[in-house]
């Protein structure tokens, strides 16, 4: 997972990238130019679940405003040396999903954002259950009739995106923001296909039907979504005796 980080103290930087790392999640850092951006980009599909981070400095409480006057519906968390109720209250009635004190803890900050990220989805619990598919939202591997399916951290990224927006159709070009956004590396144009692939075939060996899960929507994108009802086969005619 990556996420976006404004912490302009070069001090607390390090150990806050430090527990990003044990929650596997990357930091892409930010600074205050971020916010007097074009912020249009962050409105796109797929880039609206990578959360932000924000040190809490004289001039956060304006650029959350700033994120929310430009239609940004990404996480926001704030993060404070001192608990401080006003300032607290600031912060989350000027737009902010959480706030924080540090010093943080990967696991705590994990499921934070997990939490606020499933409830934009419309999940309330922390796993949807999917024809034989159990998909979780608080980092584990997804399940197949009770079973653990390993998968990769880009799959599980695929995956799990393709889970918080069951069933409906995400683009590729969506998925593709949601997995790799403004990170540095920039992968070949048909890599969100190999993924989808080596996902449905794991997902397919371990359910009993065979189905894949992952469906393919041409000319739109890809959805998660359980096997078709079997068409009932008409019923016979009978001929009366002779």
């Amino acid at each position: 997972m990556h996420i976006y980080l404004y912490e302009p103290r070069a001090e607390r930087r390090s150990g806050v990238i430090s527990e990003l790392a044990a929650a596997q999640m990357t930091p892409v850092e930010i600074g205050d130019e971020f916010f007097r951006g074009n912020l249009a980009l962050l409105t796109r599909k797929g880039n609206d679940t990578r959360p932000f981070l924000l040190a809490d400095t004289p001039s956060t409480l304006e650029h959350i405003r700033v994120l929310r006057a430009a239609g940004v519906r990404n996480p926001v968390l704030v993060m404070r040396d001192f608990r401080n109720a006003r300032q607290t209250a600031e912060a989350l009635d000027g737009g902010a999903d959480d706030d924080i004190v540090i010093p943080l803890k990967a696991v705590e900050l994990r499921s934070r954002i997990n939490s606020i990220t499933r409830r934009a989805h419309g999940h309330a619990a922390e796993s949807i259950t999917i024809g034989e598919v159990t998909a979780y939202f608080d980092g584990r591997d997804p399940e197949v009739m009770g079973r653990s399916v390993k998968l990769s951290r880009r799959e599980h990224a695929i995956f799990q995106h393709l889970a918080l927006n069951a069933p409906r159709v995400i683009s590729k070009g969506a998925i593709y923001d949601a997995v790799y956004g403004m990170a540095d590396e920039q992968p070949f144009d048909k890599v969100i296909d190999v993924y989808i692939c080596k996902i449905r075939k794991k997902i397919g060996t371990a359910a009993a039907s065979g189905h894949q899960y992952i469906e393919t929507v041409y000319g739109r994108g890809y959805k998660f979504s359980p096997a078709e009802p079997a068409m009932a086969e008409p019923e016979k005619m009978l001929r009366p005796a002779q």
